[in-house]
Protein backbone atom coordinates (compact mmCIF):
# COMPACT_ATOMS: atom_id res chain seq x y z
CA UNK A 1 0.00 0.00 0.00
CA UNK A 2 1.36 3.41 -0.80
CA UNK A 3 0.41 7.05 0.14
CA UNK A 4 0.65 10.20 -1.71
CA UNK A 5 2.44 12.81 0.18
CA UNK A 6 0.40 15.66 0.20
CA UNK A 7 2.19 18.15 2.20
CA UNK A 8 3.71 20.36 -0.48
CA UNK A 9 -0.03 21.42 -1.70
CA UNK A 10 -0.62 24.91 -0.08
CA UNK A 11 -3.79 26.01 1.46
CA UNK A 12 -4.56 28.58 -0.95
CA UNK A 13 -4.24 25.94 -3.80
CA UNK A 14 -6.36 23.58 -1.83
CA UNK A 15 -9.02 26.28 -1.69
CA UNK A 16 -9.05 26.65 -4.71
CA UNK A 17 -9.61 23.81 -6.35
CA UNK A 18 -11.96 22.73 -3.91
CA UNK A 19 -14.06 26.06 -4.89
CA UNK A 20 -13.67 25.38 -8.80
CA UNK A 21 -14.70 22.07 -8.64
CA UNK A 22 -17.73 22.69 -6.54
CA UNK A 23 -18.91 25.84 -9.21
CA UNK A 24 -17.83 23.65 -12.23
CA UNK A 25 -19.44 20.26 -11.48
CA UNK A 26 -22.45 22.33 -9.75
CA UNK A 27 -23.29 24.11 -12.91
CA UNK A 28 -22.48 21.15 -14.75
CA UNK A 29 -25.28 19.59 -13.05
CA UNK A 30 -27.79 22.63 -12.93
CA UNK A 31 -27.44 22.12 -17.03
CA UNK A 32 -28.05 18.56 -16.61
CA UNK A 33 -31.28 19.35 -14.77
CA UNK A 34 -32.73 22.47 -16.61
CA UNK A 35 -32.13 19.87 -19.88
CA UNK A 36 -34.49 17.42 -18.08
CA UNK A 37 -36.58 19.93 -17.51
CA UNK A 38 -37.35 21.06 -21.17
CA UNK A 39 -35.75 24.65 -19.84
CA UNK A 40 -32.68 24.19 -22.44
CA UNK A 41 -32.10 27.78 -22.70
CA UNK A 42 -31.06 28.08 -18.69
CA UNK A 43 -29.25 24.32 -19.61
CA UNK A 44 -27.01 25.87 -22.26
CA UNK A 45 -26.01 28.70 -20.43
CA UNK A 46 -25.34 26.91 -17.37
CA UNK A 47 -23.03 24.59 -19.56
CA UNK A 48 -21.49 27.64 -20.66
CA UNK A 49 -20.95 28.88 -17.59
CA UNK A 50 -19.19 25.55 -16.45
CA UNK A 51 -17.07 26.39 -19.53
CA UNK A 52 -15.93 29.83 -18.72
CA UNK A 53 -15.15 28.74 -15.12
CA UNK A 54 -12.91 25.52 -16.18
CA UNK A 55 -11.22 28.27 -18.53
CA UNK A 56 -10.97 30.46 -15.43
CA UNK A 57 -9.40 28.22 -13.32
CA UNK A 58 -6.70 27.30 -15.54
CA UNK A 59 -5.77 30.62 -16.16
CA UNK A 60 -5.36 31.12 -12.33
CA UNK A 61 -3.45 28.00 -12.04
CA UNK A 62 -1.12 28.85 -15.10
CA UNK A 63 -0.84 32.84 -13.83
CA UNK A 64 0.11 31.80 -9.89
CA UNK A 65 0.96 28.13 -9.16
CA UNK A 66 3.36 27.44 -12.31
Amino acid sequence: MSLVDVSSVSASLFILGIVFLMLIFGLLSFGILRMFQQKFRTGWFSFAGAIVSFVVFMFILNKWYL
